[in-house]
């Protein structure tokens, strides 16, 4: 994209250093790049290097006497057609997470009207931290742009997510970005996500132990990657993408009305946790304990199918309708059966057996189960399998990139 320019923010680690060769693939794709080197950023690049490599002024103090007599910081953040951050260390995501400005990069950040996007680099444990993925959530509900982390081995030694993505990665998310438009562009897709809660009296439900982060993260690959992209969720505690259309419900049953009313869409991801069975008669009022210390009889009920009801919806099926199996056992010959069963295109099975941690964790290991036969993936973050699984949706609709 000739002509457009990146404004980089270069955070404090060892990835600082991918962050030159960034500025170098930026360069000779016809960007302009000026560069604001934090303080912890210059323990790991100079800014000698990044000067020459942009052929700019490298921009280090907020309190920089000539800049600031023009609003420096105003007229970095809005001269760029977009923000870009590599590496985001966790205290540059903190910081802007939280509304936070004492330093030329924070306050470039929060002064900025153009697109943010944050490469995250740290270690696998702040990754990982509790405090970290409500920031990272804060930052995509705020509609920033997130690339990577990878997985692999970190210069501390510890081997996770938590790698900066690479500079081709981080390149073709800032080509997204300002294209406005993705591979998946034009494309529909309807993803669902979560559990069900199926109720027993006002009081109490039936349940089962998805997070919906797996589903989650596939909207929001799809919405990266330019599909237009309904999200039928479950009750879970995590924001939705940006740029994902968000319908909530409880039960089974409201979700297949609300995938029905999604209809017609290109591409369908059945990742929810559906309960395949319901109470048949809920009590209107709680149900109490009885004096003899007996138990209520429940009779259950058969939910729909929602996966097989989106795979034999006739003209409005799915040109491509992929669903999950989760498994404790016989893992692939399971996934194979329901795919014949259900009569969708894929299966995307996991192991959610004792001690996988796959339900609420952020990590899946999956096989892919398609008509040519079985991909097995190793261990990855959710978020990965999310990308790699739209990658593949891509091919299989014929979009192929640039």
């Amino acid at each position: 994209m000739p002509g457009k320019r990146v404004l980089l923010i270069i955070g404090g680690g060892i990835a600082a250093y991918k962050s030159l060769e960034l500025v170098r693939r930026l360069r000779e794709r016809g960007f302009g790049v000026r560069a604001i080197l934090t303080r912890a950023g210059a323990e790991f690049v100079t800014p000698l290097s990044v000067a020459s490599l942009t052929g700019e002024k490298v921009h280090q103090d907020l309190f920089d006497l000539t800049d600031e007599t023009e609003m420096g910081h105003i007229a970095l953040s809005r001269s760029a057609d977009l923000v870009m951050v590599a590496p985001a260390t966790a205290d540059l995501m903190a910081k802007l997470a939280g509304g936070l400005a004492n330093d030329l990069a924070s306050t470039a950040l929060l002064a900025t009207d153009k697109p943010v996007l944050m490469a995250p680099a740290m270690n696998v444990r702040m990754w990982e931290h509790a405090s970290t993925k409500r920031n990272v959530a804060r930052l995509r509900a705020d509609g920033i742009g997130i690339v990577g982390p990878n997985d692999g081995e970190m210069a501390c030694g510890e081997f996770g997510p938590g790698r900066m993505a690479e500079p081709e990665q981080i390149l073709a998310a800032i080509a997204r970005l300002l294209a406005g438009r993705g591979i998946l562009a034009g494309v529909h897709a309807l993803v669902t996500a979560g559990p069900t809660h199926e109720p027993i009296d006002p009081v109490r439900f039936i349940a089962n132990r998805s997070s919906g982060r797996q589903g989650y993260a596939i909207a929001g690959a799809l919405a990266d990657a330019g599909a237009e992209t309904t999200l039928v969720s479950g009750p879970v505690e995590i924001a939705a993408p940006p740029r994902v259309t968000l319908v909530r419900v409880q039960t089974a049953r409201e979700m297949l009305v609300a995938c029905e009313s999604a209809l017609p869409v290109d591409v369908a991801v059945c990742t929810a946790a559906v309960g395949d069975w319901r109470p048949n008669l809920p009590a209107n009022a709680k149900i109490k304990k009885r004096d003899d210390g007996s138990a209520p009889a429940i009779g259950l009920a058969e939910n729909p199918d929602i996966l097989a009801a989106l795979a034999r919806a006739g003209a409005k099926r799915p040109r491509l309708v992929i669903g999950f199996a989760a498994e404790t056992e016989n893992l692939v010959a399971n996934a194979q059966a329901k795919r014949a069963k259900k009569a969708c295109d894929w299966i995307v099975a996991n192991d959610v057996g004792a001690g996988t941690n796959v339900m609420g964790g952020e990590r899946n290991s999956v096989h892919l189960v398609t008509p040519s036969g079985v991909e097995s993936w190793p261990e990855m973050a959710k978020s990965e399998v999310a990308r790699r699984l739209t990658e593949k949706i891509a091919a299989a609709l014929g979009r192929h990139a640039a």
